[in-house]
């Protein structure tokens, strides 16, 4: 984030307000799926197993839902598009589209 320019953007600290069906919703909307917004780097991934089990698009939506560590972080909405994860391409990508 500290690469990013953030003026004018609404910051939100989902760990305090948790994220809404609505928000995660629309995050899939724009990214195309729930399974793109999962971080399977989350400690809980691990620790409940989920790696051996095969998930649907409905069961990304729940966990995310009810474990804010289980969305892939951080997410740039701006518009119409969307940057997902801290990867060097996507933060690359974000960083081309807002600067």
């Amino acid at each position: 984030m500290s690469e990013i320019n953030t003026d004018g953007f609404e910051l939100v600290d989902i760990k305090s307000q948790g994220i809404s069906e609505t928000e995660i919703e629309e995050m899939k909307r724009l990214s195309g799926s729930f399974e793109s917004l999962f971080s399977r780097r989350a400690i809980k991934y691990k620790q409940r197993g989920l790696s051996e089990v095969e998930l649907s698009e409905t069961d990304y939506k729940e966990l995310i839902l009810e474990e804010y560590t289980f969305l892939k972080r951080p997410v740039i909405v701006d518009g119409e598009s969307i940057f997902v994860g801290n990867s060097k391409k996507v933060v690359d990508a974000a960083k081309s589209h807002l600067n």
